[in-house]
């Protein structure tokens, strides 16, 4: 009951990549490159385990980006080619690869560094993939009739990955959606429908996280537009009730979202938000625990999972890390009151 886990990325270590910022530079190259992401993904699992956290994570250690971690593994996606485009209906722009051909995988994208955190615990295991929807909304596009098309493209690819990495022992897959909070009559519409793509035929267990992102500026300055009670969630909730996803992820700590909206998910696990992730302020255990024990009033204790609200990439480690102590030891409080 209350197993903890995380959301996504954590920082890496100062050997690997320049600290403190998303799109982080690696601090090596070559064969030096690709042992020390590895080093670093064992390293990560480790100090979650350490911390407490029930189902571990990759820590996205061998990624730049949640998003083209993914996509430098996909032929027909022209780095080269880049667009300067509107990311999450225009909150910020950024030059973004094209689409050029049809997408395939080049090969396993995630596995070598899935083996290594499978080998380096006992614990259950997650991984996370960029869902179909978010991933499209980082692209420019010359090839595919319009974005459902290549968005429908993509959820095949994502889900060849997956079961790879349900074979080498992965318990959870999770799709991260942040676009699900953007274009929410679309997540509806056909997002969810990607989503059943990219997770078809898998037997461990299946989660979809939606936040309100990172704790970066443009992230912080949306969010002020939003007003005090944000309700992006209670249109995409009960449609993603009925589907076949099994969790969901969500943003609850330190938010404007009005946590009985996560009564609309009646039949779902809610990975409870309950570590903000866009301030550097460690939590302590007893602030954890009153977010879990105010989620209770709306889901069942059986059905909770207490999280952390997004990926924490631009953190310190020292930071991220006594957040997931305060997670995990928050957790713990609640569970013996249950």
């Amino acid at each position: 009951m209350l197993e903890t886990t995380i959301a996504g990325s954590l920082p890496k270590p100062v050997w690997l990549a320049k600290p403190g910022v998303l799109w982080a530079p690696w601090a090596l190259e070559g064969e030096a490159l690709a042992v020390a992401k590895l080093d670093a993904t064992m390293l990560s699992v480790a100090e979650q385990t350490r911390c407490g956290i029930d189902i571990v994570s990759d820590g996205e250690q061998a990624r730049q980006h949640f998003v083209h971690g993914f996509l430098v593994g996909v032929e027909g996606v022209d780095f080269n080619r880049k667009k300067r485009i509107g990311i999450r209906n225009n909150r910020y722009e950024a030059d973004c690869p094209t689409v050029v051909s049809a997408l395939r995988r080049t090969g396993p994208v995630h596995s070598a560094e899935a083996k290594a955190a499978r080998a380096a615990t006992k614990n259950k295991l997650k991984f996370t993939l960029p869902g179909p929807m978010t991933i499209i909304d980082t692209l420019a596009n010359e090839h595919y009739r319009d974005k459902v098309d290549m968005a429908m493209a993509f959820a095949r690819l994502l889900n060849e990955e997956a079961r790879e990495l349900e074979a080498l022992g992965v318990d959870v897959i999770q799709f991260d959606e942040p676009a699900f909070n953007v274009y929410m009559d679309e997540a509806v519409q056909w997002g969810i429908d990607a989503l059943h793509v990219a997770s078809e035929g898998l037997r461990c267990a299946t989660a979809v996280h939606i936040c309100y992102g990172y704790g970066i500026e443009a992230n912080i300055k949306w969010k002020e537009t939003l007003g005090q009670s944000w309700r992006q969630y209670e249109q995409v909730f009960p449609a993603l009730d009925r589907s076949r996803i099994q969790q969901v992820s969500l943003e609850c700590a330190a938010s404007k979202v009005p946590l009985e909206l996560i009564g609309l998910l009646k039949t779902k696990t809610v990975l409870v938000g309950a570590i903000d992730v866009a301030s550097d302020v460690v939590e302590t255990p007893e602030q954890v625990a009153a977010t879990i024990r105010a989620a209770t009033k709306f889901v069942d204790v059986e059905r909770i999972m207490p999280c952390t609200n997004c990926g924490m990439a631009p953190m310190s480690r020292e930071t991220a890390y006594g957040k997931l102590r305060a997670l995990a030891d928050g957790a713990a409080m609640v569970r013996k009151e249950v």
